[in-house]
C-alpha cells in the first residue's frame, strides 16, 4: 500500500509549487492512519521530515520549511496537498508522501533552480 505523490515540476527560486498525495485503490482512505507525512530526498542526503498533517487538521513542519508550506486537505478527493511557496533552491528533492501503513513510493521530483 502506498500514496501517490505528484504535482513536482522546475520552479524558480522564490515560485511556488503544490504537491499532492493521493489514495487510490486499495490505500483506503486518506487519513485512514490518522496521520500522514511528507519527507525528502535531495541528492546526497538521507531522507528526511517536512511536515505532517493529523486527520484532525493539527501540523507540524521542519524549521527549514516553515511560514513557506502548508498542508490542506480534501477529504471528498481523498487527497492532501501541501502548498510550497517562496521554494529556495535548497528544497530540490524527491518528495514522498506516506502514512505509518504505507510503503515507500517512488515520489515526485522537485527541482528550484534559475
Amino acid at each position: 500500500v502506498q500514496l501517490q505523490a505528484s504535482g513536482g515540476g522546475l520552479a524558480q527560486p522564490g515560485g511556488s509549487l503544490r504537491i499532492s498525495c493521493t489514495a487510490s485503490g486499495d490505500s483506503g482512505a486518506i487519513f485512514i492512519a490518522n496521520v500522514l507525512g511528507v519527507y525528502r530526498s535531495a541528492p546526497g542526503n538521507e531522507r528526511e521530515f517536512v511536515a505532517w498533517i493529523t486527520a484532525a487538521g493539527t501540523t507540524n513542519y521542519a524549521d527549514s520549511v516553515k511560514g513557506r508550506f502548508t498542508f490542506f486537505a480534501d477529504n471528498a478527493k481523498n487527497t492532501v496537498y501541501l502548498q510550497m511557496n517562496n521554494l529556495k533552491p535548497e528544497d530540490t528533492a524527491v518528495y514522498y508522501c506516506k502514512r505509518p501503513i504505507d510503503n515507500w513510493g517512488q515520489g515526485t521530483l522537485v527541482t528550484v533552480s534559475s
